[in-house]
């Protein structure tokens, strides 16, 4: 799938709370089954419904959880359709983006190791949709601390939200070594398991990881719910 939208949780929960991944309107799901004796095959029909599954659970969940923040983030990578709303509006945000930037921007200028710094730069343009930006100040902070869960998950979700499931995924296991039950991470790294690479196993390995690491987790019913669809999509190859 290319990608829905998602963050703090709008994965801020966020991956504010940490950051996800907004995986709505786009989410890639290849779900539709007809049986034909032995042989079972995807219908169209069944294919809209379960997109449309996906697509309310998304919305129901708000965002994917952002790594650097409790949060909910958005949960649909998207690459993305630009916000609605007239060039007016779109150049007006822009602007209110630069001008909260400028002092952070200041700020990391005086002091290139200025961490906290980066890290607020990235969450600006991650929650204003500019991933490439977002990616390069959490690189930058992550040279400063590699063990930082949070901002290495909020990375990978900015690269998923760029279309990127590949260093998405590589940056949420590199954040595993250092905790490996970072729930974030790891509700991310299921989301971008099935939607981006078409792996209901992994995802279904990666939520009950979750689960189990974090008993009392908060949404533990929605992870269940998407545990349950991904298994059906496993089932049907």
């Amino acid at each position: 799938m290319n990608q829905p939208e998602m963050k703090q949780a709008e994965v801020k929960q966020r991956m504010s709370p940490p950051k996800t991944v907004q995986l709505q309107p786009t989410v890639k799901s290849v779900q539709a089954e007809a049986d034909n004796g032995s042989a079972k095959l995807w219908t169209v029909q069944q294919a809209y419904l379960l997109a449309a599954f996906c697509l309310l659970l998304g919305v129901a969940l708000g965002y994917l959880f952002r790594g650097s923040a409790p949060g909910v983030a958005q949960v649909a990578a998207s690459t993305a359709s630009p916000a609605q709303g007239s060039d007016e509006a779109e150049s007006g945000m822009q602007a209110a983006l630069t001008q909260a930037a400028a002092t952070l921007l200041e700020a990391v200028n005086k002091n290139a190791n200025d961490f906290d710094s980066l890290v607020k730069l990235g969450n600006l343009y991650y929650d204003g949709k500019q991933f490439p930006d977002a990616i390069r100040y959490y690189e930058r902070a992550l040279e400063i601390h590699p063990e930082n869960p949070d901002v290495r998950t909020d990375m990978g979700t900015a690269y998923w939200y760029t279309g990127n499931a590949e260093k998405a995924i590589s940056a949420m296991e590199v954040s595993l070594k250092y905790r490996p039950g970072h729930p974030q991470t790891l509700f991310n790294l299921g989301w971008v398991l099935w939607q981006g690479k078409q792996d209901p196993k992994g995802a279904i390995e990666a939520w009950q990881k979750l689960l189990k690491a974090n008993p009392d987790y908060p949404q533990r019913q929605q992870v269940e719910q998407y545990i349950a669809k991904a298994k059906e999509h496993a089932e049907r190859g």
